[in-house]
């Protein structure tokens, strides 16, 4: 290294995040994640042992990904590569491997590559990997805030352990803090911080379990504010609010945070809770998320969890659909708010949907039936001389427009399908069906 990029590496240092200057560097400076690196747990072993396997630590920003590997990288004897895959690509992989072959051959020393944001590789990129990862030549440690079972190669997951990240809790946001505070080499240590309890709860709920956006905005709060008469930085709720990083929920409709928030939502409806389904469709609404996504999963949950429990949820379901359609946002969000909650307080009943399913798995998996003759269609020139029709009976003929008759293939004649249950309208169905079999011969 040369005078000139030593000096660039101290600035860049120097005036780094607080983040970043404050980035554990053994196992027992790490915060969180303690399902993983606990005494006597996995990866706390794997890491003392020095044998590390291909991985994939998956998790939300601020939690620490990129800091395991660097802790590995200062713990293992073997040869650590670094790449990202934002700025890497096929070429830079091949120049790796290429080391990573070589030293193998003459030194008989592995070595670790770590990809961060390993998501953004496309497949050909992946693909390039795959080979040596199998063959043992490099041990690939791949960091990803996407979920690896949608974002990664089959052939490479397959070849890897996925270690799921957990966004930092309250106590571990707190600890990082004090430690910021209290470090006077790599922290705020040299600085007197008078931080109020009040600013200090705001700031590890508004960061959202991320380590980075807690530690880098205590210290823009820090450095922003001018001290007292007696030196000291006295930083209350409101000088906290105007100094957070990010503000907006995590939201990525692409991610996980999609798929977990819409499930949540329709989970919330199914479970009778409006005010979890309201909290759900604000998270939602507020992201940006497509009102007319959010209202088509109304419908089908209209549909699958109320059914005939509430016809009328379906029929509401799809105007809303229309209507917001018509009328989008921000309006929208009113009449999504009133056929969410809707559906939510409406009676449920999955019987149709149940039903459906069951009628289908025999469709696919069992002889399919015939059509009874009697069923079959009589209406053109010949089809009674095939005895088609021959033997149906009329319903209007009869009393309550019902007459016992075979309308299933003879070998499913028994089968249930739909079974109504109790709830809502769905109880005056059943009766009404149960009359109808008490006059059954």
């Amino acid at each position: 290294m040369d005078l000139f990029t030593l000096n660039m590496e101290n600035q860049l240092k120097e005036e780094a995040p607080l983040a970043d200057r404050m980035r554990p560097r053994t196992i027992s400076e790490f915060v969180g994640q303690s399902h993983i690196l606990a005494d006597g747990k996995f990866l706390n072993r794997a890491i003392k042992a020095d044998r590390i396997n291909s991985m994939i630590l998956y998790g939300p920003p601020g939690t620490g990904k990129t800091t395991l590997a660097m802790i590995i990288a200062n713990s293992t004897n073997r040869n650590f590569e670094k790449l990202s895959a934002v700025t890497s690509g096929v070429k830079d992989i091949r120049e790796v491997i290429n080391k990573a072959e070589e030293n193998l051959k003459l030194y008989n020393k592995r070595t670790i590559l770590f990809i961060d944001e390993i998501h953004r590789f496309n497949k050909s990129q992946q693909d390039a990997l795959l080979p040596f990862v199998e063959r043992g030549i490099i041990i690939l440690i791949g960091a990803t805030t996407e979920n690896p079972y949608f974002e990664v190669n089959k052939a490479l997951l397959s070849r890897m352990m996925v270690i799921p990240l957990y966004s930092l809790s309250r106590d571990g946001i707190l600890k990082l803090i004090k430690k910021a505070l209290e470090d006077k080499s790599r922290g705020l240590g040299k600085y007197k911080v008078n931080i109020s309890k009040e600013a200090i709860d705001y700031l590890i709920t508004i960061s959202n379990g991320d380590g980075r956006v807690a530690l880098n905005s205590l210290e823009i709060a820090v450095l922003s504010t001018p001290k007292d008469d007696e030196s000291i930085i006295n930083i209350d709720l409101d000088t906290i609010k105007e100094s957070i990083l990010v503000k907006a929920a995590k939201y990525d409709k692409g991610g996980d945070e999609h798929y977990d928030t819409i499930s949540a939502f329709i989970k919330s409806m199914r479970g009778s809770d409006p005010n979890a389904t309201l909290y759900w469709l604000a998270k939602m609404i507020n992201a940006g998320e497509d009102p007319k996504f959010i209202a088509r999963r109304i419908i089908i949950c209209a549909s699958e969890d109320v059914g005939n429990a509430d016809p009328q949820a379906l029929n509401i379901a799809v105007s809303a659909f229309n209507a917001v359609n018509v009328i989008g946002m921000p309006e929208g969000r009113i009449i999504l708010a009133q056929a969410a909650t809707y559906i939510a307080c409406a009676p449920k009943s999955n019987a149709a949907y149940v039903g459906i399913n069951k009628a289908l798995d025999d469709i696919k998996n069992k002889a399919i039936g015939k059509v009874p003759t009697h069923l079959k269609d009589a209406s053109y020139k010949g089809a009674a001389n095939l005895g088609y029709g021959k033997g149906y009976r009329y319903p209007h003929d009869y009393e309550n427009a019902y007459i016992k008759q075979l309308y299933l293939p003879y070998e499913f004649k028994d089968v249930k399908y739909y079974e109504p249950t109790e709830n809502g309208y769905e109880k005056r169905i059943k009766e009404h069906l149960y009359k109808l079999f008490d006059k059954r011969d």
